[in-house]
């Protein structure tokens, strides 16, 4: 079966872009990485100042870098005092405003990644 040059050449200009399609690289920890989970945390409210500890799985240094507290459009970011794979215990920022916040993490992971949590904090006078 005889092609055309015509043929030949789409083929070809077609195989060299299907090369030149950028491919995202995922790390393959970032698959395999557990995901942080916050179940609970105690007390369930607080006042700026205030120590709270949550319990949970995941939540050490190696797949949490940051805390915050989180509600609409507000973030505030909370300093860790103790961090293990299963308890986190963070201060109550004085930034925070009386209310009622989820609690949000930042993951480690090679692509960053927010992740509300299901645990529930609120900030009293």
């Amino acid at each position: 079966m005889i092609r055309s040059p015509l043929f030949l050449k789409v083929l070809v200009v077609f195989f060299i872009a299907a090369l030149a399609v950028p491919v995202a690289v995922v790390r393959a920890d970032d698959n395999t990485s557990p995901v942080p989970l916050m179940r609970s945390c105690e007390p369930a409210q607080g006042r700026t100042g205030d120590v709270v500890a949550v319990t949970g799985e995941n939540l050490g240094k190696a797949r949490i870098a940051e805390v915050f507290l989180t509600r609409a459009n507000e973030d505030v970011r909370v300093e860790v005092v103790a961090q293990t794979d299963k308890v986190l215990k963070f201060k109550v920022p004085s930034e925070a405003a009386v209310g009622r916040y989820s609690l949000m993490v930042l993951t480690t992971t090679s692509i960053p990644q927010l992740i509300e949590q299901p645990v529930i904090f609120n900030v009293t006078n």
